[in-house]
């Protein structure tokens, strides 16, 4: 298996905790959070890891020239901001496979790779987002999926008592974003506007899941990987 792993991120809402590397450099538990997203791909058998580095890309480059592991590890730098949507289409040139998954350096999310590549196949989806159980929650939009698993509504963030968020993590096509720009957001240029044509697919886990964006969250996560990935 092949993923990209959006790794740029300046984490500006985590500024007053940690100022001085990219978000997904934070340390957690004594390592960096990327430590962690790595180390779990590698187990569950992805070969190729495509980084998209940008805000203090040196940092990224430097731990990992001492990161011990059986992955092939390619990074792309953005040189400007590109959005997620740039910077997956960017990093998608590298790409080798058909299928690539497609990770936030920022979160985590426990879930089964195998199973929801194989729906993403059977289903012949443009794509497919792991979709993540949650309750009373307000800081994500409640996605909803019809008894076939399309996802037929991003809504908006608002309070909600129980639903599936965005897991962020995706699968697509190595050529499905030949046709947009250069700079454009993934979730709203890309995912949105397709959910009136059903063809993407959620895939709904109840694994763990963490985003260390925010400080309370961050705070969270130096528990919760104490004793090493959840």
């Amino acid at each position: 298996m092949e993923a990209i792993v959006l790794a740029g991120g300046m984490g500006t809402r985590l500024q007053s905790i940690v100022s001085d590397v990219p978000k997904c450099m934070a340390p957690v538990a004594g390592k960096p959070f990327l430590y962690y997203l790595l180390t779990t791909l590698e187990l569950a058998g992805f070969r190729h890891i495509i980084l998209a580095l940008g805000y203090k890309n040196e940092v990224v480059e430097t731990w990992l020239a001492d990161y011990k592991t059986s992955l092939n590890i390619t990074s792309i730098i953005e040189e400007t901001p590109l959005g997620t949507g740039g910077a997956v289409k960017l990093a998608l040139q590298q790409a080798t496979q058909n299928s690539v998954f497609v990770f936030n350096g920022d979160s985590f999310l426990g879930l089964d790779y195998q199973a929801m590549l194989q729906c993403y196949v059977e289903k012949k989806a443009l794509a497919a987002i792991a979709l993540k159980s949650m309750f009373h929650f307000d800081r994500y939009g409640k996605v909803d999926i019809d008894n076939n698993s399309c996802i037929v509504r991003f809504g908006e963030k608002q309070y909600c008592d129980a639903g599936l968020i965005n897991g962020g993590v995706y699968v697509l096509n190595r050529n499905a974003l030949k046709k947009y720009p250069d700079k454009f957001s993934l979730e709203k240029d890309f995912f949105e506007p397709e959910v009136s044509k059903g063809k993407l697919i959620g895939f709904p886990t109840d694994g763990y899941f963490i985003d260390i964006g925010i400080p309370e969250d961050y705070r969270r996560a130096q528990n919760d990987f104490a004793f090493g990935t959840p």
